[in-house]
């Protein structure tokens, strides 16, 4: 019996994390071949990968603009937003608002299943710092910027450009990259086409957040 203990907490322990930091490793250099929610989707899965290079300055901007905006100043977890919503859901026992930041929100689309449980939430802490501590903070937008979910069968901004806008994701203007970024955290239920208010305030943040773009420009 001890020697069945032993093997599970070492298969626990291989899951749980030397098999992540390998793929964290892996994925610093290779693109990932796909994340759980592609497998779980019914939707035919449009993924296509390409390198910042390749993407709009813009595109990049909006995004931290609209989802992360202390992205280039914290270490994968806003730890002041997060005890705000502790603090909230303590007092209420539903809190009002997420403090996921972009870090975390690749941790959750690379590693995890979909759920929106509490022991989810708790995973991704750990996941996010190591995604810090391994991946230079460009190589993490990146990651973002070409898994993350943007539409029914929409992976990452290349296919949200082609699709929504007929043009690669290298070529978009700032309004449409705000619009693309808009559509975040719900893209099944948000159309970038009726973004436009929520659109125009992300396009007006990017030049005032422009100091926060050198962890992951130049």
């Amino acid at each position: 019996m001890a020697r069945l203990i032993r093997r599970l907490l070492l298969a626990v322990f291989l899951v749980v994390v030397v098999l992540p930091v390998l793929l964290m490793l892996l994925y610093r250099v290779v693109p990932p071949p796909g994340t759980p929610l592609m497998l779980v989707r019914s939707a035919p899965v449009d993924y296509r990968w390409v390198g910042m290079s390749d993407i709009a300055r813009d595109a990049g901007r909006a995004v931290v603009a609209s989802e992360d905006q202390t992205f280039c100043e914290h270490n994968g977890i806003d730890w002041r937003q997060m005890n705000k919503v502790l603090e909230e859901f303590r007092e209420t026992g539903q809190p009002s608002r997420g403090a996921s930041t972009i870090t975390m929100q690749l941790a959750r689309n690379l590693f995890l299943p979909p759920s929106r449980s509490i022991l989810r939430k708790m995973v991704e802490i750990p996941l996010a710092l190591g995604l810090e501590l391994l991946v230079p903070k460009k190589r993490i937008l990146e990651l973002y910027l070409n898994v993350v979910e943007m539409g029914d069968g929409i992976y990452g901004v290349e296919a949200a450009a082609q699709r929504h806008f007929g043009k690669p994701a290298s070529a978009l203007s700032r309004g449409e990259a705000a619009r693309i970024a808009a559509i975040l955290p719900n893209p099944l239920d948000r159309d970038p086409a009726r973004m436009g208010s929520r659109a125009g305030e992300i396009a007006r943040d990017i030049p005032r957040l422009t100091q926060l773009y050198g962890c992951f420009e130049g």
